[in-house]
């Protein structure tokens, strides 16, 4: 599974990141679009998700701003272990 963030934005009433996840089978693809509580979508062989954060951003501290490609490695690494740890459910 590969996870990339393809976009994010802080500066709108509540801050989103989206995530594209590419190298699933089109049944994790199905059983993730039906059961994440993000909003999520199917575009051919990847997953897309969005999600907002009421409360913390990843990104905006003053280090994130700094070493922004080094926040945006972590948050996807930790979208791709939390999204590896839903599928043992399925």
């Amino acid at each position: 599974m590969i996870v990339k963030i393809t976009n994010f934005d802080e500066n709108v009433r509540i801050p989103f990141i989206d995530y594209d996840v590419l190298g699933l089978s089109a049944e994790q693809m199905n059983y993730l679009n039906e059961n994440l509580s993000d909003e999520t979508s199917i575009n051919e062989d990847i997953l897309r998700i969005r999600v907002y954060f009421e409360e913390v951003f990843p990104f905006q501290s003053d280090v994130a701003k700094i070493k922004l490609d080094d926040f945006i490695a972590r948050e996807e690494i930790e979208m791709n272990a939390f999204l590896s740890g839903f599928l043992e459910d399925m």
